[in-house]
């Protein structure tokens, strides 16, 4: 059964590259980026984990747990851990998931028949401090994700889970957002005292809330 948008973040325990984590306890009052690699020494993988380790103060400064996944042996990880640093020039500064019976695969609904019938595809999963799923999206094994895109999408859950706005199409933090329907102009002349832009009843612009 798929995991939706909405969901409670399946729980589970496995051995990873710094030790066994309980999920629900590892990432407990955090916000969390869990995601899946098809296979250990694939080239596309590499550069992907590479990448997010060059991006760790970036998940920090958002209050980000990032865990990766794959199905291949706890004893496999060290040495692609080398590969991944020797080539990309960035060390794996975060957990890597062992699931070599594939329970958290089948749990988060990672293995498509008609694509693979063992390997993960590329599944991202951003989980609230509720353990709630906030985003998923999934890749084929041929493509590489865009980690900024991630970021990006954080920074609008976190704004979006902390006041009454939506952030529009290629929005990026510091730019105008847009007032949720629900919020009535009353209401509203509360929450915004600068004012807004009325491009329809229904659409109006203001300035990004600040803390």
């Amino acid at each position: 059964m798929a995991i939706l948008i909405g969901d409670t973040a399946p729980d589970f325990t496995l051995e990873s590259t710094e030790g066994t984590i309980h999920f629900h306890d590892y990432i407990d009052g955090s916000w969390a980026v869990l995601f899946s690699h098809p296979k250990n020494f694939t080239p596309v993988c590499t550069t992907e984990l590479g990448y997010t380790a060059k991006l760790k103060d970036e998940f920090a400064k958002r209050g980000v747990k990032v865990l990766g996944l794959s199905v291949d042996k706890l004893e496999d990880h060290a040495g692609w851990a080398k590969d991944i640093e020797e080539t990309q020039g960035s060390a794996l500064n975060f957990p890597l998931l062992a699931d070599t019976q594939g329970e958290v695969a089948r749990k988060y609904d990672m293995i498509h028949p008609n694509a693979d019938n063992t390997l993960t595809v590329r599944s991202l999963f951003v989980i609230g401090p509720d353990k709630k799923v906030k985003l998923k999206i999934e890749y084929p094994a041929s493509t590489g994700r865009n980690f900024d895109e991630i970021l990006r999408v954080i920074d609008s859950l976190q704004l979006t889970a902390k006041h009454q706005v939506a952030t529009p199409v290629n929005w990026k933090h510091g730019e105008d957002v847009i007032i949720v329907p629900a919020v009535t102009n009353e209401a509203a002349k509360d929450k915004f005292p600068g004012g807004w832009k009325e491009l329809k009843p229904y659409l109006r612009i203001v300035p990004q809330p600040q803390g």
